[in-house]
């Protein structure tokens, strides 16, 4: 698979020193860390962890439906 430029968002908790954030081409991928290095690795699970989700979610649906699958590249 081919690396993606994504966004991130961040944000520091001045109250506790953590910094929060979220990509933002996938707004439900949202994490935090204690340091911005920490937060990038979190945010990556947390995609990872949409991204499979959101395919089991989708094999349900076509459980049982007709389909063709191909591959699709973009840049």
């Amino acid at each position: 698979m081919k690396k993606a430029d994504l966004t991130i968002i961040v944000q520091e908790d001045k109250e506790n020193g953590w910094f929060v954030g979220q990509i933002e081409e996938f707004p439900a991928a949202i994490s935090q860390g204690k340091t911005i290095e920490e937060l990038k690795e979190n945010l990556i699970e947390a995609l990872r962890l949409l991204l499979e989700t959101q395919k089991e979610d989708l094999n349900k649906d076509y459980l049982l439906k007709k389909v063709i699958r191909r591959k699709l590249q973009f840049s």
